[in-house]
C-alpha cells in the first residue's frame, strides 16, 4: 500500500498508481473496440461525430494517464463518457462495448 515510483530520475516524489496504468489500458482496448464496431456499424447516426469526438477525448485523456501516471480528470472523463452514452445509448448493437467502456472509465476515474 502507498508505493511510490521514480520516473526518469525525478526526484520529486511524484506518486504513481500502478492500477492507473491498467485501466488506462483498459480504457484504450475499450474504446479502440467501440470505434471498430461503430465504424461497421452503417446506419445513419446523428451523433455520430459527437461520439467519435468524445471517443478521441477519452483515447487522449487514458494515454496521459498511462505516460504520465497522473491522476485522471475524473470530470472530464465522466462528461465524454456521457457525451458517448447520450449518442450511442439506444443502439442496441453497440450495447456491450459501451458497457465495456463504461466500466473501464469507472475503473480509471475511481480513487486508489
Amino acid at each position: 500500500m502507498g508505493e511510490t515510483y521514480v520516473l526518469d530520475d525525478d526526484r520529486s516524489g511524484a506518486s504513481v498508481r500502478p492500477e492507473a496504468d491498467d485501466a488506462a489500458v483498459a480504457v484504450q482496448r475499450a474504446v479502440d473496440r467501440l470505434r471498430h464496431e461503430l465504424a461497421a456499424y452503417r446506419p445513419l447516426l446523428p451523433d455520430r461525430a459527437v461520439a467519435e469526438d468524445e471517443l478521441d477525448a477519452l483515447a487522449a485523456q487514458a494515454a496521459t494517464v498511462a505516460a504520465s501516471g497522473a491522476p485522471p480528470d475524473t470530470e472530464r472523463v465522466h462528461h465524454s463518457l456521457l457525451l458517448v452514452a447520450a449518442a450511442l445509448g439506444s443502439v442496441s448493437a453497440l450495447t456491450e462495448p459501451l458497457g465495456d467502456v463504461r466500466q473501464a472509465v469507472e475503473a480509471l476515474a475511481q480513487p486508489h
